[in-house]
């Protein structure tokens, strides 16, 4: 049987306010600029992925909730975007019902892995998917999907804590359903460097984690928070501001990462 040609990245989080969202919509866009083909899923009920790329709660006929249910494909669900090369399947609040609905099932945590292993999704170079900010079902379904999860982690004083929270979360996973989970990398978010506090979260996740963490940091930064009140990622909107930049090369690492990771196997 062969490999699937895409990778599968979830993006987690437990906590919220790390730029989980913002990393997704924005690190999609970038690997779709430099001509990957990409799908992100939008497994928030809240939608903000979705809404961050200028699709519409009115036009969303079809989400992932349509996925989990097993009631559409991939081909159905996935709606372009304002960025070519870059798909959506996007959210509604539908979401919030999927534990209720196949909360009994055996396969209950499998079900965007059986969704993304048909051959509508080999279309894609990379599937990233963007989860709510708490470990749940959703989340549970996004890990069990993936060969990688990539954690963003905001400059502050309670990162290292919210991350070995998620470290042990990503341990229990590979236990239980995926075993294959790998942790593609950590990056570090609303970077500001004149703040001392920044700096030392930053020299401490590097001490504790080493080479998992990447070596571009994401500042603190204004267009990029302007952005999706427009419907666009940061590249869209200012494509030289230094967000932007930062995710473009992020895109850049994630992308040496993989193929160190397909070389290796």
């Amino acid at each position: 049987m062969n490999k699937p040609k895409h990778r599968i990245i979830t993006i987690a989080n437990q906590k919220g306010g790390v730029g989980k969202t913002t990393t997704a919509i924005n690190l999609a866009t970038a690997l779709a600029a430099i001509g990957e083909n990409v799908l992100l899923v939008d497994l928030d009920p809240q939608g903000n992925a979705s809404t961050g790329l200028g699709i519409h709660r009115k036009d969303r006929r079809l989400s992932t909730y349509d996925l989990l249910v097993g009631n559409n494909t991939v081909a159905e669900v996935a709606m372009p975007t304002v960025v070519p090369n870059l798909f959506i399947a996007a959210s509604t609040m539908d979401l919030l019902g999927v534990e209720m609905e196949i909360g009994r099932d055996a396969d209950r945590v499998f079900r965007l892995k059986m969704a993304l292993s048909g051959p509508e999704a080999g279309v894609y170079d990379y599937i990233l998917v963007d989860c709510p900010p708490s470990f749940n079902l959703l989340t549970m379904n996004a890990l069990a999907a993936a060969q990688s999860v990539l954690v963003p982690l905001q400059c502050e004083f309670f990162a290292l804590e919210g991350l070995s929270q998620l470290l042990e979360t990503v341990d229990q996973v590979r236990r239980t359903v995926n075993p294959g989970l790998d942790i593609q990398g950590i990056v570090l978010t609303m970077f500001d460097a004149r703040n001392n506090l920044a700096q030392q979260v930053v020299t401490d996740v590097r001490e504790h984690l080493g080479e998992k963490v990447y070596h571009t940091l994401i500042p603190r930064n204004v267009r990029v928070s302007e952005a999706p009140s427009y419907g666009k990622p940061a590249i869209l909107y200012d494509l030289k501001c230094a967000g932007s930049q930062a995710y473009l090369q992020l895109a850049s690492e994630v992308i040496q990462r993989e193929r160190h990771s397909k070389a290796a196997a």
